[in-house]
């Protein structure tokens, strides 16, 4: 973490002209330097920057300061924690009457790593240059987080027919593992909201249709013995590499039944294996091995076909011939994460509203998994439309240009005055 840089100052150093940082003093918050700059979204975005909240650390601070600033506003935020309270979603709702759906406005809080990447300045205090905002997170997704902060003021005082919902959460970038207590609480709403909007980076394009996620462990155990009697061993690295295979091969099926009209691109559901570990030394035959790995569906597609092709081969081939050798061979598999994708609903309400308010009739496809689909499977329509462009995304220096800061700020205006009496 680093605790000392939670306040935004104004810009304190330029370099040459072109560099411009913006500093947090040490140990100190200062809420009111926020308030005093509500409505400039790169000020809060600096903000926000400066709260580390990579996915394996907390974000309550980060959190808190937000329901700090809403508060100011005279807005009631509820912090919906994990079980060990030490991360937390923020669900507020704005303006509106209580007993009308309204729009919901959501994005994920934490950011993923910095370690081993090349930055040319310090991930977590935000600078510009050439019409950019660099840090990590400006453009996944602290960005669209700041427009929303930034227009919460309007909000609040324009005379809404129906409300607009914050909702940030926490550990989407480590599979969409906190949002579903968020959700949990939403759904109980009554009424429901009608529409959400997820503020990933998209170029402000609108987003109907996503891949999801399912990402595993597998572990396998086996016999250790000395690699010179391998007939009294059973290798947990030679059963994981069938399975692996088996993996390969079934990415290459579904490579090769492609539909090649699909939108998406590649245009079927993609394989994956990230880690794999085992063994302690190379004579020894080892008895344990573990492999990380993932697929990603596309919309429509059963989310637990590769789960189930991969637990049957497992099941009826791999472990029957370990268990001839070694009764006591295990291979099991539990889930890392999992979240389904967006599935395209042409005309939906949220399509039509988005396209509306960005001018657009053009709508795209995403490749990477966001939180849509589970707001969708809570019966909300659902789209992902928001500042930066993916290809910055969990890259060193990332950034986001200024001019999609606007983008969004002016989006969210629109949508302010097109519920607003």
């Amino acid at each position: 973490m680093h605790p000392g840089r939670q306040a935004y100052q104004a810009p304190t150093q330029t370099l040459n002209g072109q560099i411009t940082f913006y500093a947090t003093p040490q140990h100190v918050l200062h809420t009111q330097t926020m308030r005093i700059n509500a409505q400039q979204p790169r000020d809060i975005l600096a903000q926000l920057i400066s709260f580390d909240t990579v996915s394996r650390h907390s974000n309550l601070a980060m959190i808190d300061h937000i329901a700090n600033y809403l508060a100011d506003l005279g807005v009631e935020s509820d912090i919906i924690y994990d079980i060990n309270r030490q991360k937390a979603n923020l669900f507020a709702t704005l303006g509106g009457p209580a007993d009308v759906p309204g729009i919901v406005l959501s994005g994920h809080t934490d950011v993923v790593p910095v370690d081993g990447q090349d930055w040319s300045q310090d991930p977590f205090t935000m600078a510009e240059r050439d019409g950019k905002l660099f840090g990590r997170g400006t453009c996944d997704m602290k960005g669209f987080i700041a427009t929303c902060l930034a227009l919460a003021p309007e909000i609040v005082k324009a005379k809404l027919r129906e409300p607009i919902h914050f909702a940030f959460s926490y550990d989407e970038e480590v599979g969409c593992r906190g949002v579903s207590g968020m959700i949990d609480k939403i759904s109980q709403r009554n009424p429901l909201p009608r529409i959400c909007i997820i503020g990933e980076p998209t170029s402000m394009r609108v987003v109907n249709a996503h891949k999801g996620i399912c990402a595993y462990r597998t572990t396998i155990l086996g016999r250790e013995a000395h690699s010179s009697k391998t007939d009294f061993g059973e290798s947990a690295i030679f059963a994981a590499a069938r399975l692996v295979e088996h993996l390969r091969l079934t990415a290459n099926g579904l490579r090769d039944g492609a539909d090649q009209s699909s939108p998406f691109a590649p245009p079927y559901t993609t394989v994956s294996v990230g880690t794999l570990n085992g063994g302690s030394a190379i004579n020894i035959v080892p008895n344990h091995c573990s492999f990380d790995w993932e697929y990603r569906p596309l919309p429509g597609e059963d989310m637990d076909s590769v789960l189930n092709s991969l637990n049957d081969f497992a099941a009826e081939v791999v472990l029957p011939e370990m268990k001839a050798n070694f009764p006591e061979a295990e291979i099991r598999t539990e889930l890392i994460a999992r979240a389904p994708a967006l599935r395209e609903e042409y005309d939906s309400p949220a399509e039509e509203l988005v396209k509306t308010l960005t001018g657009q009739n053009d709508t795209y496809v995403a490749a990477y998994a966001t939180e849509a689909g589970l707001f969708q499977d809570a019966c909300m329509s659902t789209v992902v439309c928001g500042p930066g462009s993916i290809d910055q995304a969990h890259r060193p220096d990332e950034y986001v240009e200024i001019s999609q800061l606007n983008e969004s700020e002016a989006f969210l205006r629109k949508l302010v005055a097109a519920l607003s009496d």
